[in-house]
């Protein structure tokens, strides 16, 4: 299998697996009373939250292929990447969140998303091709 094709396989799996662990973290966390409303009193429905992880996850994937494809260091600059854009997203859960417990949920979830996918892509970008 190439590289591409793998990175693709495992990227998605690892997309899929994050989607689902933080779908999972996200209901435990409505059933602990956590309300994951935004400001403006729309709560985030655990399939959102789902979906979102995939797409973003996704995107990743795509990073990942393009430093794969076209960067001489791929797993040093797709670590890089993911540090800034994992540090990025926890800026918006704090301005859109309208307590604490949410801010703090939807911040461990992005956490959560990266633990999973990083690593994973990561170790995929090392496989020899």
């Amino acid at each position: 299998m190439s590289r591409g094709r793998r990175l693709a396989a495992t990227g998605l799996g690892a997309a899929a697996a994050a989607a689902a662990l933080n779908a999972v973290v996200a209901a435990l966390a409505r059933a602990a009373g956590v309300d994951l409303e935004v400001t403006g009193g729309e709560a985030i429905p655990v399939a959102g939250i789902a979906f979102v992880t995939v797409v973003f996850s996704v995107l990743g994937v795509l990073i990942a292929a393009a430093l794969s494809r076209w960067s001489g260091s791929p797993v040093q600059w797709w670590l890089r990447t993911t540090a800034v854009l994992t540090a990025l997203s926890l800026v918006p859960p704090f301005l859109a969140a309208a307590d604490a417990a949410t801010a703090a949920t939807l911040v461990a979830l992005h956490l959560l998303a990266a633990a999973v996918v990083v690593p994973v892509v990561a170790r995929t970008l090392r496989a020899p091709a």
